[in-house]
């Protein structure tokens, strides 16, 4: 695996997979890897398992290792593997090496979440695991604490494949891309297909997406349109899954995954519910509000329901 090649599936789209729990709370890999399948088979560039649709902070480290195997082996080279991985520094790089031996093509270092992080030793926390890996990493930023100077040192570094941008400070994102012209620096927008097109016209390419689990064709259509230049198209598209998307928002973006892995549910793939301390389940009037969403989709099962 080279940057070049990352680099090139990191301006296309990042799936983001749902994890599948079975009734008594456990992982259900064989659902998970069907999932992964189908969004490679989809056509979806780059497919992130641990992230945060995922549900990484509510699992166990043995459940994120094992999480980044079954992605590996279910995308079976049809869309690049990126494996997340984040809390302590020693467990990062441990899980890192674990998914590079599990055939993952690279991975995403969340951003750190300690409440006491210095911003520019949250930047040395990256840069030391991009030291200590074999494969290419993507930076995962969900914060305007850090500056521009820290970030660019990110983005720049040779074993960076690229920084998901995920904080709404446009013009944070403005002064980076500025920043780091000329350079290695790959910016990609980490908040989704709503957020895509703004993005897109700042100089980021690609974005994140935890829609594709659930229709992967509408996201490859509005990526289609941004990388035609063709705003109205996207915008359009985009106003076409503005429901399901502020669903996800939420309870402070609580609901996020709870409406992913409650759409898969109405359209015949239970997957379970959101382990705590996200929003276990949708109430009935949210339930109904998501089914009229999926079913203007055309999705034929939740229409029925």
């Amino acid at each position: 695996m080279t940057n070049d090649r990352l680099r090139t599936a990191l301006r296309g789209i990042s799936g983001v997979h749902v994890t599948a729990w079975k009734g008594d709370g456990e992982a259900d890999w064989a659902l998970t890897g069907q999932i992964v399948r189908h969004i490679a088979e989809a056509g979806i560039h780059n497919i992130v398992s641990a992230g945060n649709t995922g549900e990484f902070y509510p699992m166990t480290t043995d459940e994120v290792v094992r999480s980044h195997a079954v992605a590996a082996e279910a995308a079976a080279g049809k869309a690049l593997v990126t494996a997340g991985i984040g809390r302590s520094l020693r467990e990062a790089i441990a899980t890192g090496k674990l998914a590079v031996a599990a055939g993952c093509d690279a991975v995403m270092v969340h951003h750190p979440l300690d409440p006491f992080a210095a911003p520019q030793s949250q930047a040395d926390y990256i840069l030391a695991i991009a030291e200590a890996l074999p494969i290419p990493v993507v930076a995962y930023i969900r914060s305007d604490a850090i500056g521009v100077k820290d970030l660019a040192r990110v983005a720049t570094h040779a074993n960076v494949a690229g920084v998901k941008f995920a904080s709404g400070n446009m013009m944070l994102l403005a002064e980076c891309v500025r920043a780091t012209k000329g350079t290695s620096a790959n910016w990609i927008c980490g908040l989704a297909e709503g957020w895509a097109a703004p993005f897109h016209a700042l100089g980021a390419r690609g974005f994140t997406s935890g829609l594709v689990n659930v229709v992967p064709e509408r996201s490859l259509a509005i990526w289609q349109a941004l990388e035609g230049d063709d705003y109205e198209l996207a915008r359009r598209l985009v106003d076409e899954i503005a429901g399901f998307e502020t669903l996800r928002t939420r309870y402070g973006n609580g609901a996020n995954v709870t409406v992913v892995k409650e759409a898969l549910g109405l359209l015949g793939t239970p997957v379970g519910p959101v382990r705590l301390p996200g929003l276990p389940e949708l109430n009935e009037s949210e339930r109904v509000e998501l089914r009229r969403v999926v079913a203007s989709w055309g999705m034929q099962q939740a229409a029925a329901e």
